[in-house]
């Protein structure tokens, strides 16, 4: 057993990190006396979850290892530089995973960003996003684009006015403004979501996780505006998950209330001058990654580059981690890597092959990550040579088979000039995109993403974004426009009969929540973060790895009986208004009764 480990507390070292002058109160590196025994801990993974834990345990006083697969950190959240792009003393342009964003509802992820210095920045890291106003709905000629405003309300209802009534007419008039649906299937759908409004947690567990959200507000039997716009372009374009699988539970917990509705009510946001929608003003690792390196190795964070892990190494006499087994990514180099304790942080897909038998037999949780699911989501990036104005926000392709979505960069990225910053001079913006659909026929070649060659697939997203951004008479995207592209280099294979995507995404089809793991094992030195641990945000998301660390660091200090401070969790914000109506949909719940106000 490890001994009780005695580590600062979070309590007068960052007095008033909450606010805005927080990056002035930054946690000081830990002092210890000479030759003091140090607390080992492994952090198997360098993206967000693992960058998180290390920084919570470093925080406190751990001596950390940070073990990555790659040369670089971030994980998926990183950018990257694109190879023989940069001249004239510019950086090479920017290429990433896909675009990220992060939602005014991520409260502790932001929490950490803001303990990461960034040169003499109040507020660190997290003073570098920037909000987005709006996102456009974009559809095919002849039908109207939809640009949707993404400002919090400026005179949300007072409490106590939030009424079942007043949501109802609100979701009502927002749909009748906005789209072109029947009178009878805006009203149906805003009945359906204050069903899922006043659920009691039990219901939307036990019920609503089983039923697919096209189900649940019954897609199949209403329009195909209707199917397109609140069930296709609510799920398969924002998570990757049809909206044929998708967790009911998770949609509505997450995309419609966490997202749309409290966010445009100003709820449950992360403090007063967050919107909806947030980027960064920088290529992700220039704003964020490389500052959090930097802190990290302030803290005494260390980290070992090219470290495949191959197998954690159970001992059933200890019933104990004694160590991991750990190669080159070539698979060289081969050797054991030993702490105190092991947080794994790894993609689900990656952590599941280092499980062996004996660990999975002590822990049956283990074995039920078998069940979980990938899908592919994955970046292009065009490069052109105008600023393209396309929206002050991301477009949704609702029409475009491929679930394309977009943003153009440049325009956050204040304070820098992006031809005399990036390339060779000549590109003056990036548009962004993401395909979400790999299956489905596209427009150009009749093949799905899967099937198609790099190149084809590159053809394709571009014709789509032009079919959804480009109305008659008005071109926002052109040919002439563009300079050269990027995709994700992670996919490779492809045009081939394998092709194969070493970073998919975690997604959230039916069942899922009740076979995600917990951040605590059966094992007492083993301990997982990852967006497909058990989080209360629920969705894999650069929140949710976050949340996961501090859960499986709070769990790693509880083992530990050290005093240190707890890891502070924000869950999803909960309406006090609804609350007495989610106690009588227990009671219901309980005697197999439907909620109130589900009328099938």
């Amino acid at each position: 057993m490890t001994a009780r480990h005695q580590g600062p507390t979070r309590r007068g070292l960052i007095a008033g990190a909450g606010g805005a002058a927080a990056g002035a109160a930054l946690w000081p590196a830990p002092v210890f006396a000479e030759g003091a025994a140090r607390t080992r801990v492994a952090v198997l993974g360098g993206g967000v979850s693992g960058l998180s834990a290390a920084q919570e345990l470093a925080e406190r006083g751990y001596a950390v290892t940070v073990h990555e697969y790659y040369d670089v950190l971030g994980g998926k959240a990183r950018s990257m530089d694109v190879p023989g792009t940069g001249t004239g003393g510019r950086a090479p342009l920017p290429g990433e995973h896909g675009f990220r964003f992060f939602p005014g509802f991520y409260r502790n992820l932001p929490d950490t960003m803001r303990r990461i210095p960034y040169r003499d920045q109040p507020g660190g890291v997290r003073a570098n996003l920037r909000n987005a106003t709006e996102e456009l709905f974009a559809r095919q000629e002849g039908r109207p684009d939809l640009h949707f405003p993404l400002r919090r309300a400026t005179t949300p209802p007072r409490a106590g006015d939030l009424t079942t009534t007043w949501l109802r007419d609100e979701i009502t008039a927002a749909l009748d403004t906005g789209t072109r649906l029947p009178a009878h299937e805006v009203a149906y759908f805003a009945n359906r979501l204050l069903v899922h409004l006043a659920s009691c947690d039990a219901r939307r567990e036990g019920e609503w996780e089983a039923v697919p959200w096209w189900d649940f507000i019954r897609a199949g039997d209403f329009s195909e505006e209707y199917r397109t716009l609140l069930g296709i372009g609510q799920t398969r374009n924002l998570v990757a998950t049809r909206a044929q699988e998708a967790s009911t539970r998770t949609v509505g917990r997450v995309i419609i209330e966490a997202l749309i509705l409290w966010g445009l009510l100003g709820r449950g946001l992360d403090g007063p001058d967050a919107d909806i929608d947030r980027v960064l003003n920088a290529p992700t690792t220039e704003a964020w990654i490389d500052p959090w390196r930097a802190h990290l190795a302030s803290l005494g964070v260390e980290f070992a580059f090219s470290s495949d892990v191959r197998e954690i190494l159970y001992d059933e006499g200890t019933g104990r981690v004694t160590g991991v087994r750990v190669t080159d990514p070539d698979g060289g180099g081969e050797r054991v890597v030993t702490a105190d304790h092991y947080v794994q942080a790894m993609p689900v897909e990656h952590a599941r092959p280092t499980w062996g038998p004996a660990l999975r037999a002590v822990d049956p949780q283990l074995a039920r990550c078998d069940r979980l699911r990938t899908d592919w989501m994955t970046g292009i990036m065009f490069y052109v040579r105008r600023p393209v104005p396309l929206v002050h926000g991301h477009v949704n392709c609702l029409d475009s088979p491929w679930a394309v979505t977009a943003i153009g960069q440049a325009q956050f990225w204040d304070g820098r000039d992006f031809a005399a910053d990036y390339g060779d001079g000549r590109a003056a913006d990036c548009i962004s995109t993401i395909v979400s659909e790999w299956d489905i026929p596209g427009i150009l070649y009749g093949k799905t993403a899967r099937e198609c060659t790099r190149e084809e697939i590159v053809e394709e997203c571009w014709a789509q974004l032009k079919d959804g951004v480009n109305d008659s008479g008005r071109a926002l995207v052109e040919d002439s426009d563009r300079l050269s592209w990027f995709m994700d280099p992670a996919v490779t294979g492809l045009g081939g009969p394998s092709p194969r995507n070493r970073e998919p995404l975690f997604i959230h089809p039916t069942g899922t929540w009740h076979n995600r793991p917990t951040a605590r094992t059966a094992v007492p030195n083993l301990f997982l973060a990852g967006d497909y641990v058990r989080t209360d945000v629920d969705l894999a998301t650069m929140e949710g790895a976050n949340e996961s660390a501090r859960r499986a660091v709070n769990a790693l200090l509880d083992q530990d009986g050290s005093d240190a401070e707890r890891c502070r969790i924000w869950e999803l914000y909960r309406p006090p208004e609804l609350e007495p109506l989610k106690r009588v949909d227990e009671t219901r719940f309980r005697l197999g009764l439907p909620n109130t106000f589900d009328l099938g």
